[in-house]
């Protein structure tokens, strides 16, 4: 199940990343520290929901 948390962690955090620093950018803040957190956020939200996923799966 590690193998398909990590693959799955791969396509989410990404996704997710591009997800909030797309609404950081429209809500209009351009600069550099809220991108980064933005992004940040983007891949801690993605460890547990692609461990969701995969459980979701492999059962």
């Amino acid at each position: 199940m590690l193998r398909l948390t990590l693959l799955m962690y791969s396509i989410l955090s990404g996704t997710l990343a591009g997800t909030a620093i797309i609404a950081v950018l429209v809500a209009g803040y351009g600069t550099k520290m809220p991108i980064i957190y933005a992004a940040l956020a983007g891949f801690l939200v993605a460890i547990p929901i692609s461990w969701l996923i995969a459980k979701k799966i492999s059962d």
